[in-house]
C-alpha cells in the first residue's frame, strides 16, 4: 500500500487515495503533477474497479499521543482507531492493523472481512485499524511544511503504536486490554507491514506476534528492482513489445535532434521540453502491475488492457518521419499513450504546465490539502525508493532517462530547509535497514510476500536475501504468482476465496492460533 512511474492516469486518484507508496516510484514530482491533471481532466476510459467498496462503520475513537515521544514540545494530537468487537470474549487478543501511509478510514473493509476479521473470527479477538500519524485525520500540525513535517519519522511512528499499546482503555469496553496484559497481534502491509515487523523486534514486551505481509524491510535509494519484477512477470508478449520500445524511444532520443523531435511528437508530447519527463510519462501504465488483485472488486484492468493495446511482436515497421521508421511496438504503445495521457492537457495549456516537473514553484503549496507530502517527505528523508532504469547491461522496461537524479529532484524542490529542520542529502536508509533489513527475523513474526510483487526485492524475500526454513514460530512464506499483499482482504464468504488466499489465510490462523496457545501473562509483583 506501498505505489511506479504512476499508474495510468485514468487511475491516479483512486490509485492515490489507496496507496500512497506509489508516489515514491520513478519521478514522484511528476506523480503529483499527473493526480492534480486527473481532478481537472476526466478520464478517456475506464479500468475497472479501484478501490474497496464503502467503509463499514464502526466505532471511532481518539487517543492522545504527545506530538514528540523523545522531548517534551508540550504539543500532543488525537490518533484515530476504530473497533470491532463482533467477536471479542474477555481474554481474547487484540488484533491490530496498522493504516500505513494513508487513512485509516480506507482500512475498514479489512476490519469487515479482511485478514483483522478472520484472526479475531478465529481468536475470539478484538479488531482494532490504527491510523498512522499525519495521515487521514491524525494530524498533528497546521501544515505539511519542511518544520512541521520533522515529527514524521520511523522513531515517531513507532512510538505512538508502543504508547497507543500500552495505555489505550477502549470507551465501553470494561476490560483492560492493553500490553503486555493482553497478547496483541500486529498487523501491516506494504510499509504498514515493514513497520510491524520492527514493532516486533524493537517492542517484543508489547507485540506479542507480528504479520509483515509485503514488509518493504530494506529501504534502498535507487530501486531499479521495482520495475524488473514487472519485466519477469508480466505476460511474455508484453514484455517483449516494452522492451522492443523503449529500446527504440532511447534511441530516437540520442540519435539526432531530429529523431528526438519525432518520437515525442509520435507519443503525442512534442512540447515536453525534457526529455526525462516523456520518458517517465510513456513508463506510466507500467505502475499498475502492483495494483491488481485476486479480487476483481478490488482490482483494475488497467495493467492488463496496456498490455492489450500493445499488442503482439511482429515485423512490420512504419516510417513516422522521413527516413525514420520505427516497430509495430512503438507505433501502439505511443497510440496508447496520446489516448491515454497526452490527450488529457487541457487546451490553452501548454505540455510543460501539464507534464512538466522541473519547475519548483510546482510543488511548493504546504497547506494540508497537498496529502502527497506526507509519505513523500518519508522517503525523502528515510526511505528512498526511487524507480531508476536498471544497469545499462540489464534488459529494462522503462527508458534510460530515469535516473536517480531525476526522480529525486522533488526532494529539493519541495522541501526546502526550514528554520529547525532540513532533509538530508540522500535518505537516511540505514535508519530503516539497522533494524533488520532483508534478515530481520524474531519468534512469533510471520514474513509473507508475493512472488510477483514489485516490492519484493525490499522484501526478506529478496532474491539477495538469505532463505530461511518456514517454521510455526517463525513464519516464512512466498505465495505463488501473488502480487503486493493480497492475504489482506477477504471475502465475506471466505470459501468462495481462491486457493492460494484461501490456504494462506487458513495458515495465519493456524500460526496466530499456535502463538496464543503459548502465551503466559506476565508475572506482576508486589
Amino acid at each position: 500500500m506501498l505505489a511506479l512511474v504512476v499508474v495510468s492516469t485514468v487511475h491516479l486518484l483512486t490509485f492515490f487515495a489507496r496507496n500512497s507508496l506509489a508516489l515514491s516510484l520513478s519521478n514522484p514530482a511528476q506523480s503529483v503533477k499527473l493526480s492534480r491533471l486527473s481532478q481537472l481532466t476526466p478520464p478517456p476510459e475506464t479500468d475497472g474497479p479501484a478501490i474497496l467498496t464503502a467503509a463499514p462503520t464502526f466505532p471511532q475513537f481518539n487517543f492522545t499521543q504527545p506530538l514528540d515521544h523523545f522531548e517534551d514540545t508540550g504539543f500532543s494530537f488525537q490518533q484515530r482507531y476504530w473497533v470491532d468487537d463482533r467477536y471479542y470474549k474477555p481474554g481474547g487478543p487484540v488484533i491490530v492493523l496498522d493504516s500505513g501511509e494513508s487513512s485509516g478510514q480506507g482500512r475498514l473493509p479489512y476490519l469487515q472481512q479482511g485478514i483483522v476479521q478472520i484472526l479475531a473470527n478465529a481468536t475470539n479477538g478484538l479488531g482494532i485499524v490504527l491510523e498512522h500519524r499525519y495521515y487521514g485525520k491524525s494530524i498533528p500540525v497546521a501544515n505539511f511544511t519542511t518544520d512541521s513535517l520533522r515529527w514524521l519519522n520511523n522513531e515517531q511512528a513507532l512510538a505512538d503504536s508502543a504508547n497507543f499499546m500500552a495505555n489505550v482503555q477502549i470507551p465501553g469496553l470494561s476490560e483492560n486490554i492493553t500490553s503486555p496484559g493482553t497478547p496483541w497481534i500486529y498487523y501491516g502491509g506494504s510499509y504498514a507491514g515493514a513497520r510491524s515487523a520492527h514493532m516486533r523486534v524493537l517492542y517484543p514486551d508489547l507485540v506479542y506476534g507480528a504479520i509483515a505481509s509485503s514488509g518493504v524491510v530494506y529501504a534502498t535509494v535507487s530501486d531499479w528492482q521495482y520495475m524488473d519484477i514487472v519485466r519477469q512477470f508480466a505476460p511474455a508478449n508484453c514484455v517483449k513489445q516494452l522492451e522492443t520500445a523503449v529500446e527504440e524511444f532511447d534511441g530516437l532520443l540520442q540519435n539526432s535532434n531530429a529523431t528526438r523531435q519525432a518520437i515525442k511528437t509520435l507519443y503525442g508530447l512534442p512540447n515536453v521540453t525534457h526529455d526525462a519527463d516523456v520518458g517517465s510519462l510513456i513508463s506510466s501504465p507500467l505502475g499498475a502491475w502492483q495494483d491488481t488483485n485476486w479480487d476483481p472488486s478490488v482490482s483494475t484492468t488497467a495493467f492488463t488492457n496496456f498490455c492489450a493495446a500493445l499488442g503482439v511482436p511482429s515485423n512490420g515497421t512504419a516510417e513516422i518521419a522521413p527516413g525514420i521508421n520505427v516497430s509495430n511496438a512503438t507505433l501502439n504503445y505511443a497510440s496508447y499513450i496520446n489516448r491515454t495521457t497526452a490527450s488529457r492537457c487541457p487546451q490553452g495549456t501548454s505540455q510543460d504546465e501539464c507534464f512538466g516537473t522541473f519547475n519548483p514553484a510546482d510543488f511548493t503549496q504546504s497547506d494540508l490539502s497537498q496529502t502527497w507530502r506526507t509519505w513523500q517527505f518519508q522517503v525523502c528523508t528515510q526511505w528512498g525508493f526511487f524507480t531508476t532504469a536498471p544497469p545499462p547491461d540489464h534488459p529494462r522496461i522503462i527508458s534510460s532517462t530515469q535516473t536517480l537524479e531525476y526522480a529525486s529532484q522533488i526532494c529539493k524542490f519541495a522541501y526546502p530547509p526550514g528554520d529547525h529542520f532540513a532533509i538530508p542529502e540522500t535518505p537516511d536508509v540505514e535508519s530503516v535497514n539497522s533494524i533488520g533489513g532483508l534478515n530481520i527475523a524474531d519468534d512469533r513474526l510471520a514474513i509473507i510476500d508475493g512472488q510477483a510483487d514489485p516490492w519484493r526485492p525490499n522484501t526478506a524475500h529478496s532474491d539477495i536475501a538469505k532463505g530461511r526454513p518456514d517454521t510455526i514460530v517463525r513464519p516464512f512464506k512466498l505465495l505463488s504468482g501473488t502480487v503486493h499483499h493480497w492475504d489482506e482482504n477477504g471475502l465475506v464468504d471466505h470459501s468462495e476465496e481462491p486457493p492460494v488466499i484461501a490456504a494462506i489465510h487458513s495458515q495465519e490462523v493456524e500460526f496466530v492460533k499456535a502463538w496464543l496457545a503459548d502465551w503466559k501473562p506476565p508475572r506482576v509483583y508486589l
